[in-house]
């Protein structure tokens, strides 16, 4: 039985006078990797933003794990992130970057701290990098450092913003694999803000595509079967990289 963890109902996003998306209406079930597609300027990452509770909606609610829109200065977040950027600290290494969501919201001591640390890190392939700092990383390293600060305090949803992006062809499959590490053998829900297809169709079982023209969403579902049966002419084209023409 799928069980929602999060539920987003006639959501309205925008900044001022500017609407990026109308009475979104969605949910992302327990255990699933949800991914949030579309093209440049529909509203991605601003509604990741909305999930996380960065922003406010202009209209609409979001639930997660049943107690409302998170508000980051309640308390202890429900969820991990992992910014496009890595957001790392570049002052911290990177043990302390990943320690640093322990250190805020939990009493552990000094050794407990350094073993959890250590142990996301080797989860994500990073445990040599412990008293690396974020210069001395790759785009990829850097992305991995960012995923086990986001496990640090054992979420059981994540939120990567376009995870993939800017990595080459090998760091960004093994990015993939570690996705799919922490959705079945971890059980993490995650949702993903991507556009990268191979990635999609790989680790993906359902998403929302946004449209910018429309501020709506067009298409929901398996992101295999919107690719192979969708009649609608801009999901068709963007599953299958067909350029419309303006």
């Amino acid at each position: 039985m799928n069980e929602p963890l999060i539920e987003v109902q006639n959501l309205t996003m925008g900044y001022d006078d500017a609407i990026l998306q109308r009475d979104a209406t969605f949910t992302v079930n327990r255990g699933d990797v949800f991914a949030i597609l579309g093209g440049s300027g529909c509203g991605k990452s601003t509604l990741m933003r909305h999930l996380i509770g960065l922003d406010r909606p202009l209209g609409g609610t979001i639930n997660i794990a049943g107690v409302g829109t998170p508000n980051l200065e309640a308390g202890r977040p429900p969820y991990g992130v992992m910014f496009q950027s890595g957001a790392l600290f570049g002052s911290m290494t990177v043990g302390e970057n990943v320690g640093l969501p322990l250190e805020e919201w939990t009493d552990l001591p000094v050794d407990a701290v350094a073993a959890v640390v250590l142990a996301k890190l080797r989860l994500v392939g990073l445990e040599a990098a412990v008293d690396k700092f974020p210069a001395e990383l790759s785009g990829g390293m850097k992305k991995r450092a960012a995923i086990a600060r986001a496990l640090a305090l054992e979420p059981e949803l994540i939120f990567l913003d376009e995870p993939s992006a800017g990595l080459d062809p090998v760091s960004a499959v093994g990015l993939d694999d570690l996705i799919l590490i922490m959705n079945k053998g971890l059980g993490l829900t995650v949702v993903i803000v991507t556009h990268e297809l191979e990635s999609i169709f790989k680790i993906a079982n359902r998403c929302i595509m946004l449209d910018k023209k429309s501020r709506s969403i067009i298409a929901s579902g398996d992101p295999r079967e919107l690719r192979d049966t969708s009649t609608d002419e801009s999901v068709h084209a963007f599953f299958n990289r067909i350029a419309k023409e303006s």
